[in-house]
């Protein structure tokens, strides 16, 4: 059986694969599992106003903090699972 880095990192390829795309929440959603997962806590200094898309990805991924990476990963899997019913024909 595949270790939770192994299925991770095949989930985080099979994004790739989806022929629809999901919602912008959904795929903020994704983006900070991924980043919380892979980096850990965000500790970047938070972008400008009037760079919005840069400020709700920072937004998610803060809401995070504190989080374990296994955590993460377990549910950027479980995410992707869903995405692959829902988005891919």
């Amino acid at each position: 059986m595949a270790t939770l880095q192994e299925r991770f990192e095949a989930a985080a390829e099979e994004v790739k694969t989806l022929t629809k795309r999901p919602t912008d929440v959904e795929l903020l959603e994704l983006y900070a599992l991924y980043k919380q997962a892979t980096v850990g806590d965000n500790d970047t200094s938070k972008p400008g106003m009037f760079d919005l898309k840069a400020k709700k990805k920072w937004e998610f991924w803060t809401n995070l903090k504190g989080t374990s990476k296994e955590d993460c990963q377990e549910k950027y899997i479980a995410k992707m699972e869903e995405f692959v019913v829902k988005y891919r024909d």
